[in-house]
C-alpha cells in the first residue's frame, strides 16, 4: 500500500479550514533518561495535542477570559512550562517538528499544504523498536500517512466541525456523526480499550478545536454570550517601527469575515446559481490582495459545494442556524462602521473561540475519567499542549506566525504520576524541537542522531539547572494566506532578535523583559550595540548548529 498521500483532498488549510536507511544513535547519559525497564512497568504516554489553542485562553496560565478545569488539573498534578516555544508558528510544520525532533529546514516541512516526505525517520518508531504500540487518532495535518504508527484514523487536512472525515492507515475514508472534538475522544478511548494490554502504548489525541472557523458544539452556543470581554491593551496598535506588521493581512478590523469567519449571513444551502460569487465572497475573506494557488481554488470550490455548514444533519442545522441567524439579525440592526464595528468582531470573535474551546477542556476531562476509571492514569503520561499560540486581539490579530511572544509561546502541561511533582513549575525555555527526545527518555528509548532537540526530562525531575537559555525560530509561509513576511530569529531569557526577509529586509529588536508585547523596536537605537552585535554571533551559531543554509546565506548578507 502506498502511504506517501492522503489522496482525499481536504478544504483548505487555514484559510479553508477555517472557514478557512537506520538512523545511527546518539549516547546519552543515563541521568538524562529513565532506566530502560521491561513489560508493561515502561509508562504509556497519552500526548494531547490541540490546534490555535493559547495560554491566553487557560486558566492555568492566569487567563481571566475562561476556566480550563481539566487542562488545570493536569497542571496541576504534574508541571507546567511557562517558555515552551515553537520552531515556525504554523500547523502542519509544527506537527513535522514533533514527529521529526527536528526544524522544519530539516524535515522539509516548511508550509502548511504540502505533503510530509515519509521516507525519513520518525521518533515513534523507536518507541516501536522500544515493544510500543503507537497510534495516532484526530488532526495530523501532514497530507500523507506517516510510518511508525501502529493505528492511524486522522483528519483530512483540517476536518471538520460537524460530521468529518477520517481517514484509517489503509487510507480509507469514513464519515463520523457528531461534533469532532467528541469523535476524537470517543475514536481515542475505543482504540485503548481494543489495545494489546500487553504491551506500553503511546497515543497522540489530535484535535482541530480552537482553529479558525470556530464553530462551538451545539451545546456550548451562546457560552458566553453574557460576557463582554475588555479590549485588548494593543488592539488599536499602529505599527510603528515594525514594517511587516504593517504590512500584514490578518487583523480583526480588516481581515476577519463577516460571513467566513463570525458567520454573519451564511447560506446554508447550496445555489449553484450563487456558487461562483460565494467563492468570490470566500476567495476575498481568505486570501485578500492574494491570488490562491490552482489546488487552493480546487479546495475552495469544494469548500462552497460541501463546506461546513452543508455537512450539518437536518437537527443540527435547526440549532446551529437558529442561533447564528439570531446574531445575524442583530447586527443588522446595528449598522456598525469604524471602531464600533472591530470591536463588536471582536467579541464575536473571542465568543465562538471561547466556546469551540469548552467542548475541548470537557473532553480532556473526560479522557483523564477514562485513564482513572480504567487504571491507567497511575502509569501513564498526560501531556497537553497545541501547535502554537494565537492572537485573540493582542495587537488587533487573530491567527500565529510570529515570532513575537503571543504566537511563539504555546502551552505545555504534563503530568507522570510518582516522578514529576505535583505543582512543578519549568520557567527555562524549551522549544517544540525538544518534544520528541523528551518523550522518549521518559519512555526509557534511546534518542536517535537525526533529532535536533534535547531531552528536557531533568527540568521535569528536578535533576538539572544548567539548561539553554535560546531558542531558534524559522517561519517561511508567504504571502498566503496572511502577508507575514518569512523571518528567523533568536528568543533568549530577555531579548527578541529576528531577521525579516522577503520583500522587505530589515532587523527586529526586543527587550522582552521591559516590553512582552514586542511594541518597541530597539534596533538600531544607541545603546543597544553590544547587545546586538551579542544576538547576532548567538544566531549566527544556532543557525550553523542546526544547518540552515538559507538563513546562513541571508546572515552573511544581511543589511546593517
Amino acid at each position: 500500500m502506498n502511504r506517501k498521500t492522503l489522496f482525499r483532498s481536504v478544504p483548505v488549510a487555514a484559510a479553508l479550514a477555517a472557514l478557512l536507511a537506520i538512523p545511527s544513535y546518539m549516547s546519552i547519559q543515563l541521568d538524562n533518561r529513565l532506566p530502560e525497564q521491561a513489560g508493561p512497568q515502561r509508562p504509556n504516554v497519552v500526548f494531547i495535542i490541540s490546534d490555535d489553542h493559547t495560554s491566553q485562553a487557560i486558566s492555568a496560565y492566569g487567563s481571566k477570559l475562561a476556566r480550563t478545569p481539566h487542562i488545570d488539573r493536569i497542571a496541576r498534578e504534574g508541571a507546567i512550562l511557562y517558555n515552551n516555544v515553537v520552531a515556525n508558528s504554523i500547523c502542519g510544520p509544527s506537527r513535522a517538528t514533533l514527529l521529526t525532533g527536528q526544524y522544519s529546514h530539516r524535515n522539509g516541512y516548511k508550509f502548511n499544504e504540502k505533503v510530509f516526505d515519509i521516507t525519513q525517520p520518525v521518533f515513534t518508531e523507536e518507541l516501536q523498536k522500544n515493544g510500543y504500540q503507537t497510534a495516532w487518532i484526530g488532526k495530523m495535518h501532514l497530507g500523507s500517512l506517516p510510518h511508525g504508527f501502529d493505528y492511524l484514523n486522522i483528519l483530512p487536512g483540517h476536518g471538520s466541525y460537524y460530521n468529518s472525515d477520517f481517514v484509517n492507515s489503509r487510507n480509507e475514508t469514513k464519515r463520523y456523526p457528531g461534533y469532532v472534538t467528541d469523535v476524537v475522544t470517543t475514536l481515542s478511548t475505543d482504540w485503548l480499550d481494543r489495545r494489546d494490554t500487553k504491551k506500553p502504548f503511546f497515543l497522540v489525541v489530535g484535535h482541530k478545536a480552537t482553529h479558525r472557523e470556530w464553530m462551538p458544539a451545539l451545546e456550548d452556543l451562546g457560552a458566553y454570550d453574557k460576557v463582554t470581554f475588555p479590549i485588548p491593551a494593543t488592539f488599536y496598535d499602529n505599527y510603528e517601527g515594525r514594517l511587516a506588521a504593517q504590512k500584514q493581512e490578518m487583523s480583526i478590523d480588516k481581515t476577519m469575515s463577516l460571513m467566513a469567519d463570525l458567520k454573519v449571513n451564511v447560506a446554508y444551502e447550496i445555489n449553484e446559481a450563487t456558487v461562483d460569487q460565494e467563492k468570490a465572497k470566500f476567495r476575498k475573506a481568505l486570501y485578500g490582495s492574494n491570488q490562491p494557488t490552482p489546488e487552493q481554488e480546487k479546495q475552495l470550490d469544494t469548500y462552497v459545494r460541501e463546506g461546513a455548514y452543508r455537512r450539518l444533519s437536518p437537527e443540527q442545522k435547526k440549532v446551529f442556524s437558529g442561533y447564528y441567524q439570531k446574531i445575524s439579525r442583530e447586527f443588522e440592526e446595528k449598522k456598525l462602521t469604524g471602531k464600533a464595528l472591530a470591536e463588536w468582531k471582536y467579541q464575536r470573535y473571542l465568543k465562538d473561540y471561547l466556546s469551540t474551546a469548552n467542548s475541548l477542556d470537557r473532553n480532556i476531562g473526560k479522557l483523564l475519567d477514562y485513564l482513572d476509571k480504567s487504571g491507567l492514569a497511575k502509569n501513564t503520561i498526560v501531556v497537553y499542549t497545541s501547535d502554537q499560540g494565537f492572537y485573540l486581539g493582542e495587537h488587533g490579530w487573530f491567527d500565529k506566525r510570529w515570532i513575537y511572544e503571543e504566537s511563539l509561546k504555546t502551552p505545555f502541561v504534563i503530568r507522570y504520576p510518582g516522578v514529576i511533582k505535583p505543582g512543578s513549575q519549568v520557567r527555562q525555555i524549551v522549544s517544540n524541537v525538544d518534544w520528541a527526545p523528551t518523550l522518549l527518555s521518559l519512555t526509557g528509548t534511546r534518542v536517535p542522531a537525526y533529532i535536533q532537540g534535547e531531552s528536557f526530562m531533568p527540568l521535569l525531575t528536578g535533576g538539572q539547572k544548567n539548561w539553554r537559555n535560546q531558542a531558534y525560530y524559522h517561519y517561511y509561509e508567504y504571502p498566503q494566506p496572511h502577508r507575514v513576511s518569512p523571518h528567523f530569529g533568536l528568543r533568549t531569557n530577555q531579548y527578541t532578535l529576528a531577521r525579516f526577509y522577503g520583500p522587505d529586509d530589515f532587523w527586529e529588536l526586543y527587550d522582552i523583559q521591559k516590553d512582552p508585547q514586542n511594541l518597541k523596536n530597539l534596533y538600531g537605537q544607541k545603546g543597544y550595540e553590544s547587545v546586538t552585535a551579542t544576538l547576532k554571533a548567538q544566531l549566527k551559531e544556532q543557525i550553523v548548529r542546526y544547518k540552515d543554509e538559507e538563513a546562513l546565506k541571508l546572515m552573511q548578507a544581511s543589511p546593517q
